[in-house]
Formats: C-alpha cells, structure tokens, sequence
C-alpha cells in the first residue's frame, strides 16, 4: 500500500497555499461588511428638517426622524447629523 508522506518542500507549498487563501477570505468578508447597503440617500427635504431641529437644539429628535425615513442605525444617524 502506497504511503500518503508528503515532502517538506510540498508541505511548505500547501501551506502557503492554504493561507493566502484564508487571508484572501478574510480580507474579502471584511470588504463585504463595510460596503453600504442599497438604501434610498437622504431627500433634501429631510436634510432641511433635521437641520432645522438641530438647530433648535434638538439632536434626539433630529437622529429619531433620520433614522425612521432612512433605516439608518442610531450611531450612522448621529453621525448624519452632527455633520449637519
């Protein structure tokens, strides 16, 4: 029976393939979470109000309304705003 022994220089060869693959995976999931998602851009007139609350000082509201015609998370929505 034959046996199964692989050498050391094809051990080191498939090593290395295996782990510019994983690598390559790794990068590639990471990529695919930080693309945005297909969503609908703020309309101008939701810009208008949430800067008119923000002007009146009122932030939470302002986050509230964003992310309820958005679909923003909290966090992206505050973001959105602050730079209002």
């Amino acid at each position: 029976m034959p046996s199964l022994a692989i050498s050391t220089p094809g051990l080191i060869a498939l090593t290395a393939v295996v782990t510019a693959t994983v690598i390559y995976l790794i990068i590639l999931a990471v990529r695919l979470t930080q693309r945005p998602r297909n969503r609908p851009a703020p309309s101008l007139n939701l810009v208008d109000q949430a800067r008119e609350l923000k002007a009146m000082g009122q932030m939470q509201e302002a986050v509230f309304l964003v992310r309820g015609e958005t679909g923003m998370s909290h966090r992206a929505a505050a973001r959105f705003v602050n730079r209002l």
